[in-house]
């Protein structure tokens, strides 16, 4: 199988580190021009799809949320020809209607993070990408429709928070976020949904819910044991959302994902330095030759 036939990234979050069912395996560990990715990637087949399957925390768990090479994940995926991301992401709940054990798939985000490389547009060339729609939302419509046919209990749209971690929220960060309206908090999501909307790949989120962070008076807060007993049973649910889904992906996008570029790059070809043409060339070279 040629590597561009890889159409769909998995990025793996807690407790989801392979793909069962994936066949004819090529493992890939690409260079980018932002480093090597989290870990060797898996490019095959599943149900006759190509996927490109990426554990976003490295195998054994060893990369923390603040140190995950997002740029370098995303340009890899996109350097294998995804089109499309699924990413599951572990998170707490500000609900009480939204239980661990529960899915969600948002679709919208609030960026607590801080220190992460977020764009792929620096040193010398500028893009203001659009970002209302954080997430793809056919992509996520799909992903909703799969995770419901699983049996799961999920639910459709809702704010997730990305956090800086590695520390869980204290009380009081927990009763703010709670009192934002926003539904789910993890350590994750961006700045990945916000480097595909760069590199114009649709990214949809399956928010695999563990805990109720830290405001429930009568829960004991998060702690990575609750996480990792809710986890395991959530994992099971995302990857048959993910077999589900990953078949139903438009053979043409219509979604303005894949335009997330045109009218973006503000900067005059003429004065984007040499180097920075030859290393974002996968992602801006159509628009600027």
């Amino acid at each position: 199988m040629s590597q561009a036939q890889a159409r769909i990234g998995v990025i793996g979050g807690t407790g989801l580190y392979d793909i069962e069912g994936l066949e004819d395996i090529k493992e890939v560990y690409p260079d980018t021009p932002f480093g090597k990715p989290s870990d060797a990637i898996m490019v095959g087949k599943l149900g006759g799809v190509g996927i490109a399957f990426l554990p976003r925390h490295g195998h054994g768990h060893r990369i923390s949320p603040t140190e995950v090479p997002s740029r370098a994940n995303i340009y890899a995926l996109k350097s294998l020809g995804v089109e499309f991301i699924i990413s599951s992401n572990s998170c707490g709940s500000f609900k009480e209607s939204i239980k661990p054990g529960h899915l969600l798939i948002p679709d919208q985000v609030i960026d607590r993070t801080k220190g992460r490389g977020n764009t792929f547009f620096s040193d010398g060339i500028v893009a203001h990408i659009p970002f209302a729609d954080p997430f793809c939302p056919v992509l996520s419509d799909i992903v909703y429709e799969a995770a419901k046919e699983t049996g799961a209990t999920v639910h459709e749209g809702g704010t997730f928070i990305a956090m800086e971690g590695p520390a869980f929220s204290s009380r009081a960060e927990s009763h703010l976020y709670k009192s934002w309206g926003a539904d789910v908090i993890g350590m994750t999501v961006l700045p990945e949904a916000k480097l595909a909307q760069e590199a114009e790949i649709c990214y949809a989120s399956i928010a695999c819910v563990t805990d109720y962070d830290s405001w429930h008076e009568t829960h004991e807060a998060v702690s990575v044991e609750a996480i990792l007993t809710t986890m395991h049973k959530n994992i099971d649910l995302a990857k048959k959302t993910i077999k589900l889904a990953a078949g139903r992906v438009p053979l043409k996008r219509e979604c303005g994902c894949a335009k997330a570029l045109a009218g973006a790059i503000v900067t005059d070809p003429s004065k984007i330095p040499a180097g920075q043409k030859k290393k974002l060339d996968l992602i801006i070279g159509k628009y600027i030759k």
